[in-house]
C-alpha cells in the first residue's frame, strides 16, 4: 500500500513538514507495511520555502539582507532541483513581522532586502526562481527590489530616490542599465493569489495599506505615488503594469516583479503543489492525506489542500483531509475530491488540547481517518 501525505501548515502550531511527519506516524500505526511518502505543500505564502525544500530534499541557504526599515536581517531561501530552482519568500526579507507595530510605516518601508534575496538565489546558481510574496510590510511597488538589483530610480535632478513608497511621488526617470543582464535568462514565477490592480479603490494602498500602518492620508499619498511609478514604468522600462491582475500584491511588488524581471504572476497553490512534485508521487498511490488548521470554502478553492484533493481525485486516488476545525462552506471540499474529513477535536478533545499537543493530536486524527478508510475497503 502506498500513502501520500501532503498537508499544508497548521497555522500557528505546525509547519507543513511537521504536520506531514505527525500524519505519517498515524498512517504507520494503522498500516505498518505501507510505503508512506511525505510531500509538504503550501499556497505560496508563509511556509513556501520549507514546503518545497523538504518535499524535494533540497537545501536551505541564508543571506544577510536589509529588513523593511534597513535593519540587518538573516533571510532564509531554498535551492531545489539540484540547485537549478531557487525558492524565496518576500516576508523573510521585507515582511510585516520583522518590525514592531509601533515602527510600521509603509511610506518608508522598502523591498530592498527582497531584491538582495533574489540576487542571492541567482548567484547561488538558480536559473529559475519561485517567489512567495505574501506578508509584506511594504507599499513601494517593488521599487526597493529594483534598486537592490541595480536599477536607479531618479528624481528630476537625477538624484537617487530614498527607500520607501512615498518617495515614488518624485520619480522622474528609471535607469535599468545597471541591472545584471543575466536576469534576462532567469525565469521568475510568483505565487500570487490576489487580483488587485496597482492603484485605485482596489489597489495596493487602499486595500492593504491600513494593515501596514497607513492612515487615510498615507493611503492617498501612497496611491498617488504608485500611480506616478506606473506612469514612469510604462515610459522607461516600457511595461504597462497598473491594471495587471495581481499588480497590487505585496504593496505593488507584483507590478515591480513584472516590470523589472518579466515575472509571471500565477495562482499560488497550483504553482507550489506542482513544484513539490505531487503529481509524480501520486503514481501507484492508494490513498492521499492532506489537511490544514481550519478548513472552509476557501480551502476548496485556492488553498493547497484543495489543490491536492483536485489532483488526487483526477488520478482516481481517495483523499482524507485532517483539520483543526471547520468553517463556513467546508462542505465544498467534497466537490473538490475529498472523500472524508476528520477534525482534531471530533473525538471529544477540546480545542486547547489540540493547540497544546498539535503533533500528538494530528497523529491521533490520522489514525482515526485511516481506520475509517480501512473499514470502508
Amino acid at each position: 500500500m502506498k500513502v501520500v501525505v501532503a498537508p499544508n501548515a497548521f497555522k500557528g502550531t505546525l509547519t507543513a513538514s511537521q504536520a506531514a511527519g505527525a500524519i505519517a506516524r498515524g498512517v504507520r500505526e494503522v498500516f505498518p507495511d505501507a510505503e508512506v511518502v511525505e510531500v509538504p505543500v503550501a499556497d505560496g505564502g508563509d511556509g513556501t520555502v520549507e514546503a518545497l525544500v523538504d518535499a524535494n530534499h533540497g537545501e536551505y541557504r541564508f543571506a544577510t539582507v536589509e529588513g523593511p526599515l534597513g535593519d540587518s536581517v538573516q533571510a532564509r531561501y531554498g535551492l531545489i532541483d539540484s540547485g537549478r530552482t531557487g525558492v524565496v519568500e518576500l516576508a523573510t526579507a521585507s515582511g510585516l513581522t520583522l518590525i514592531d507595530e509601533s515602527r510600521r510605516d509603509p511610506r518608508r518601508t522598502s523591498t530592498y532586502g527582497f531584491g538582495q534575496l533574489l540576487e542571492a538565489a541567482r548567484l547561488a546558481g538558480a536559473v529559475e526562481i519561485i517567489a512567495g510574496i505574501g506578508g509584506s510590510a511594504t507599499n513601494d511597488g517593488g521599487a526597493g527590489m529594483a534598486q537592490a538589483l541595480g536599477a536607479r530610480l531618479l528624481d528630476a535632478q537625477r538624484r537617487d530616490l530614498p527607500r520607501g513608497g512615498a518617495a515614488l511621488s518624485r520619480l522622474h526617470t528609471i535607469d535599468v542599465s545597471g541591472m545584471d543582464r543575466a536576469w534576462k535568462a532567469i525565469k521568475v514565477r510568483v505565487a500570487c493569489d490576489v487580483t488587485n490592480p496597482l492603484t485605485g479603490p482596489q489597489g495596493a494602498s487602499a486595500v492593504y495599506g491600513p494593515q501596514k500602518g497607513a492612515d487615510e492620508a498615507a493611503v492617498k499619498e501612497l496611491d498617488e505615488a504608485l500611480a506616478r511609478y506606473a506612469e514612469v514604468i510604462e515610459r522607461d522600462p516600457g511595461r504597462q503594469v497598473a491594471a495587471i491582475p495581481g499588480a497590487g500584491a505585496a504593496g505593488g511588488a507584483g507590478a515591480g516583479l513584472v516590470a523589472f524581471l518579466d515575472a509571471d504572476l500565477v495562482p499560488g497553490a497550483p504553482l507550489v503543489v506542482e513544484a513539490a512534485g505531487l503529481n509524480a508521487r501520486l503514481s501507484r498511490a492508494d490513498l492521499v492525506i492532506t489537511g490544514e488548521g481550519r478548513v472552509d470554502d476557501q480551502t476548496a478553492y485556492g488553498k493547497a489542500p484543495g489543490e491536492v484533493a483536485k489532483r488526487a481525485s483526477q488520478a482516481g486516488v481517495p483523499v482524507l483531509l485532517l483539520a483543526g476545525g471547520k468553517g463556513p462552506g467546508w462542505e465544498a471540499l467534497y466537490e473538490a475530491g475529498v472523500t472524508e474529513i476528520v477534525t482534531l477535536t471530533e473525538q471529544g478533545q477540546d480545542v486547547q488540547q489540540a493547540l497544546n499537543e498539535p503533533e500528538r493530536m494530528l497523529t491521533r486524527a490520522a489514525v482515526v481517518a485511516c481506520r475509517r478508510h480501512s473499514w470502508d475497503k
